[in-house]
């Protein structure tokens, strides 16, 4: 039977103009969550990619852990992914352009060190700074002075030339003013600047990060609920409650462990055994018949998550800059049929880049090109003259093995041409060769948002150069597209726009649309309440332990 999913209602989810500009200060006393039961609980997690550094962690792994221990200006409630204010007392602008932050006092680092917001400046200047090479480099480009410190690269990352040096590590466009208040001038205005600031690259550093970055990399030092104890690659990261955290956000357990996997069919029997307390999305193997429900009972967590499955088509190998090629094999693939057999019905068929449930999704952008249609795939595979064989990769520790051998084997029977499935290590070795530009064939590219907006499913994802464009699509006509929706003079015509270059993208196809989902976890016995957040996060202000 087909999972019937909730309807969240879209308002809930907008692209937020209005926020809270003002707020009682900062502070609040120093106690533990209310209901605080103390406890230590285990979550399950694939290896970060990186060092715990915010500006460099963007892949899931990481990001996990950087939501425990950093909190940024704004914060987004879990369920509803309303803006909140957090670090931040107030935020206003001038015409989306001059923003002025205020920061609440009182906040400290785990080391004791006030938050201020030189923290703020000096972290966004390092990660924006091209030399560093940071994942989170490009969520700044809307800020006045960042082509200065990040040239762009005159041929992207795969190509031979490297960027030019940049002629300073200071964006023009970051002000101190005192303590407790800077100023953000941007290139042009942009409504939705300020509902990004939730998303971790744009957490602030304490001053030992720049005194000594590799002691940092050893214990990294953040402003989060949860502060960190040890790290064992490839096995674990311990967090401890920061019980001097002054945010709303406080846990009421004490120790929080992210375990490491291979995968998550190797993590379901100790969730099944009550020796791993959570996992935030089940195994394949586990929906199959609903073998979960027999398993878990109510120990079943459920939840909606704005998060869409892709491949992803390494668009610096020649045999993929074929369009023909590519809308090939997105209509050969069988989506319903994948999401019905593998998932239960937990999956729904994607007919677009954008999320349904985020404000200004507009069903059917991808038409007849995400629709699964064997005489019209196999016409574009003859116009593109391509012969095979064909490869889709992806790393094993995310439950990802099923629906890409399925997905493989309708390309094969399909177009007539060898596909297979070619499983990848760990997420974090798949993600490195991703950066890299080392992949020789399609791969898994999952994306859940960072923030609530229509932006974030386009912006980072297909714009020239963009943080998550790792394969390389470039538009001249998407770029100017997206460049007018985001400094649109509102929300709806900023949305009107963003639909338009939608379209144009997937006209090009550099991304296969797969589909999006209703979440499906499960929780051990010691955990007498958990929720997953709409980011495919265990929500950890739910957590009680029995």
């Amino acid at each position: 039977m087909k999972a019937r999913m909730r309807t969240m209602r879209p308002a809930v989810l907008a692209m937020t103009t209005a926020m809270v500009l003002s707020s009682c200060g900062g502070g609040g006393d120093d106690a533990p969550g209310t209901g605080d039961t103390g406890g230590a609980i285990s979550v399950f997690n694939t290896e970060p990619e990186n060092p715990l550094v915010p500006g460099n962690t963007t892949e899931f792994g990481g990001s996990q852990v950087m939501a425990a221990m950093f909190t940024g200006l704004i914060d987004y409630d879990p369920q509803t992914t309303e803006v909140k204010n957090a670090a931040a007392d107030s935020i206003t602008d001038v015409g989306s352009k001059v923003y002025t932050v205020k920061l609440k006092p009182g906040w400290k680092f785990h080391d004791g060190t006030d938050v201020l917001a030189k923290n703020f400046v000096d972290a966004w200047n390092w990660t924006a700074y091209g030399p560093n090479a940071t994942q989170g480099a490009p969520f700044f480009s809307d800020i006045q002075g960042y082509d200065e410190v990040n040239p762009a690269d005159p041929d992207g990352k795969s190509g031979p030339q490297q960027a030019p040096a940049p002629a300073t590590d200071k964006m023009s466009g970051l002000r101190v003013v005192d303590d407790h208040t800077f100023e953000v001038t941007l290139k042009s205005s942009s409504p939705v600047f300020k509902v990004k600031l939730g998303y971790e690259v744009f957490a602030p550093l304490p001053d030992s990060f720049f005194a000594d970055k590799a002691a940092f990399e050893a214990k990294p030092i953040g402003n989060g609920p949860f502060k960190f104890v040890s790290r064992q690659v490839g096995t674990e990261v311990k967090l401890t409650r920061f019980d001097e955290y002054t945010g709303m956000d406080k846990p009421k357990f004490k120790d929080l462990t992210f375990r490491v996997y291979q995968s998550r069919e190797a993590a379901y029997p100790d969730l099944v055994g009550n020796q791993l307390d959570f996992i935030e999305e089940l195994p394949p193997n586990a929906l199959a018949g609903q073998q979960h429900k027999t398993d878990l009972g109510d120990r079943v967590v459920e939840g909606e998550s704005l998060m869409n499955q892709t491949l992803s088509f390494p668009l610096y190998q020649e045999k993929y800059q074929n369009p023909d090629l590519r809308k090939a094999i997105s209509m050969a693939i069988n989506r319903e049929e994948i999401t019905t057999r593998i998932y239960e019905g937990s999956r729904q068929p994607a007919d677009g880049l954008v999320h349904p449930l985020i404000k200004g999704y507009q069903k059917g952008q991808c038409g007849e090109l995400c629709t699964f249609n064997p005489e019209k795939a196999r016409e574009h595979l003859a116009r593109s003259g391509f012969t095979g064989p064909l490869k889709i990769i992806s790393n094993t520790d995310g439950g990802h093995s099923e629906w890409a051998t399925a997905a493989a084997n309708s390309i094969k029977n399909t177009l007539g041409i060898e596909c297979v499935f070619e499983p990848a290590t760990s997420l974090g070795e798949f993600r490195g060769k991703i950066n890299a530009r080392e992949m020789t064939d399609m791969y898994r590219a999952g994306w859940v948002a960072d923030y609530p907006s229509i932006e974030n499913f386009l912006n980072p994802i297909y714009k020239t150069g963009a943080s998550s464009n790792d394969g390389e699509y470039s538009n001249p006509e998407v770029d100017a597209k997206l460049a007018a929706a985001d400094t649109a003079a509102s929300e709806e015509e900023g949305i009107k726009l963003y639909l338009e270059a939608e379209k144009l993208i997937l006209n090009d196809l550099p991304f296969v649309p797969l589909w999006t989902q209703n979440t499906i976890g499960g929780k051990s016995d010691r955990l007498s309440s958990a929720k997953l957040s709409a980011f495919r996060k265990l929500d950890l202000t739910s957590v009680e332990v029995a």
